[in-house]
């Protein structure tokens, strides 16, 4: 049979997922290896280059089998050329990735940020069910997300478009943001936005349950508040409605621009479901134009971790496809 595959590469802090994926979207095989980050990251391509080779092996499979490579890396990224300007859970500084993990393996290779290879293989293999226009926001210790239109992921004219979580919710008086903003939605939103809230509301709320949870150790988690919304906590409920409030206006904002066909929610945060799900579609409907409710379905993302792999085997696919016509 002479179907070949891709390799996905998703690059983490800790760890780099792989996988072999099928050009139909069939998960072949997959596994991880830890990230080092010594000397700058400076071995990290040839450690995901010998995994390979030695993965390859173990089933079995020549290296003929593999038509590319789609790597997911976070940082600000040079797309044209896969050259990341600066990735610091990595320790890159002008670091050319893709020029070294093409030396190190021999194959094609793409580079994109991480979160979007998330949206497009959501869009791919996941909860997108291959909708061609998906917004993909995730949630998680920050806010990420993709946008794909027309099946094709929009990267803007340096590579910024997508950068969900730095959209200011709050013009004036905002906590400060990683990014050096101010009132981002990624200090409201994310795991620890959602934390911050609940430590700044419970002086009001002497009789809160999260009390409790702010004494343990490691403080206050979003799955703490959510778990207190179950029992109808006053001020979980309240952050939840904060939260609800100000996701529900930036994804309407957002879909009136691009007005998408499916709007995935990802990452550890959307793993509170409906308790979520409800709050932010009840604002969308609020804000977002007619049309555009009509013609968007919400779904929680289905891929997991898994999604940065099925996105970058299916860029890497779609790369070669190109580079054929």
């Amino acid at each position: 049979m002479n179907e070949k595959w891709y390799a996905g590469v998703d690059l983490g802090g800790t760890t780099i997922k792989m996988a072999f994926i099928s050009e139909y979207g069939e998960l072949i095989k997959k596994w991880e290896i830890p990230t080092d980050t010594s000397d700058q990251g400076k071995n990290i391509t040839k450690d995901i280059g010998k995994s390979i080779d030695e993965m390859l092996d173990a089933l079995q499979v020549s290296k003929e089998k593999l038509n590319g490579i789609g790597m997911g890396a976070p940082g600000f990224i040079d797309l044209s050329r896969g050259f990341i300007y600066k990735a610091v859970n990595i320790g890159w500084v002008n670091f050319p990735l893709k020029e070294r993990l093409e030396m190190e393996t021999g194959l094609p290779v793409i580079v994109d940020n991480d979160a979007n290879l998330a949206a497009v293989g959501e869009m791919w293999r996941g909860a997108g069910d291959g909708a061609k226009d998906l917004l993909c926001v995730t949630l998680g210790t920050g806010v990420g997300g993709g946008i794909v239109a027309n099946g094709k992921i929009l990267h803007g004219t340096n590579g910024m478009a997508g950068e969900i979580g730095h959209i200011t919710a709050i013009a004036e008086g905002g906590a400060p943001c990683n990014c050096g903003k101010t009132g981002c939605i990624e200090t409201i939103a994310s795991a620890t936005g959602i934390s911050r809230l609940a430590n700044e509301g419970l002086d009001a709320h002497p009789d809160s349950i999260l009390h409790a949870a702010a004494a343990k150790e490691g403080g206050i988690t979003s799955k703490d508040v959510f778990e207190a919304c179950e029992q109808n906590d006053e001020l979980a409920l309240s952050i939840l409605a904060e939260v609800g409030y100000h996701l529900g206006l930036m994804i309407a904002n957002l879909s009136n621009a691009i007005n998408p066909g499916k709007i995935v929610l990802g990452g550890g945060v959307s793993k509170a479901g409906d308790q979520l799900l409800k709050p932010v579609k009840a604002n969308f409907e609020k804000f977002a134009l007619p049309r555009v409710k009509e013609g968007a379905e919400f779904a929680i993302a289905t891929l997991g971790n898994d999604a940065g792999v099925f996105g970058g085997a299916w860029m890497a696919k779609r790369s070669c496809e190109e580079t054929k016509m």
